[in-house]
């Protein structure tokens, strides 16, 4: 399960630094750091992160360096920053820095209503990290979604109604982010231009347009005219995950969604997902979920 248990990046760690923390179990947690020196300890080593980041910056600065690719957020910044990532704080404005960290279970985002003919819509930028430079308003519009989640997190003492209102504010805040993405350039660490990177770009193109009704890696491959075994390889180098889990991830993601918004039953949406009969389409989803559709559509 990609819960935060095994987070690098502990909340317990970060929770004696920061001005305001919350956290929902191992879903989620969101910090705050205001006028201190709170990561300098992670400066010694890069440190791997299991969850996805979101973080923003309000006021000073702080260099980071992700999988030993350099970026420097300032005021108003917005970085996005995948699972599995090697961290490290290199230097910051610890005297004027104020930021806002969130960072988010791969399992929780798997489990919120997320349009995936709106996702296919934006450009996917494969890299690792990602930063913004956001305007003063759209990173006070941020912050309101950060304390309506931090809010509801401290505040509701019903953990089925946190998890069900935080399930929408991240999935809010996350098309909000598809947003500003069409809005600002994105900044990403220079690196050249390759064939392998266009390799990646367009198999993940590939995967937006017939990832319900294929999932075989050899199928992209062959529409790339590479061999699968290079294919793995160099998505996995690129993304951090291989092709195999990023077909699966699109697939259970588009599965989850008909589940619990489409109306229809499991063997519907087995077949309309290209899976043979309920039985088959029933193991892969509970191989990679932990949990049966019907379970799921019940939860």
């Amino acid at each position: 399960m990609d819960r935060l248990e095994n987070i690098t990046i502990t909340p317990d760690a970060l929770e004696q630094y920061s001005a305001e923390f919350s956290r929902l179990g191992s879903e989620y947690f969101f910090s705050r750091f205001s006028n201190v020196r709170p990561l300098t300890e992670m400066s010694v080593a890069p440190t791997r992160m299991s969850g996805v980041m979101i973080a923003i910056v309000t006021s000073g600065s702080v260099t980071i360096e992700v999988n030993l690719s350099t970026y420097h957020l300032t005021a108003n910044s917005l970085a996005v920053l995948g699972p599995d990532c090697l961290i490290q704080v290199t230097d910051g404005d610890w005297d004027n820095l104020d930021s806002y960290v969130f960072i988010v279970s791969p399992d929780f985002l798997r489990d919120i209503n997320l349009d995936v003919n709106m996702l296919n819509t934006t450009k996917f930028n494969p890299t690792p990290a990602s930063v913004l430079q956001l305007t003063q308003e759209e990173t006070a519009l941020m912050m309101r979604y950060f304390d309506l989640i931090h809010s509801n997190t401290r505040h509701n003492s019903n953990e089925k109604c946190v998890r069900s209102i935080s399930r929408c504010l991240v999935s809010a805040s996350i098309y909000q982010l598809i947003q500003f993405t069409s809005r600002h350039k994105v900044a990403t660490a220079e690196e050249p231009r390759s064939r392998r990177s266009n390799y990646v770009k367009d198999f993940m193109a590939l995967v937006h347009k017939h990832h319900q009704t294929e999932r075989s890696v050899t199928f992209y491959a062959s529409k790339l005219f590479i061999s699968p075994k290079y294919l793995s390889l160099i998505v996995k180098e690129a993304t951090g995950r291989s092709a195999a889990q990023w077909i699966d991830e699109f697939v259970i993601l588009e599965a989850k969604n008909l589940l619990r918004f489409s109306g229809k039953n499991v063997q519907q949406i087995a077949y309309e997902l290209n899976f043979s009969n309920q039985s088959s389409f029933g193991k892969y989803f509970k191989h990679i979920t932990g949990m049966s559709p019907t379970e799921y559509q019940k939860s």
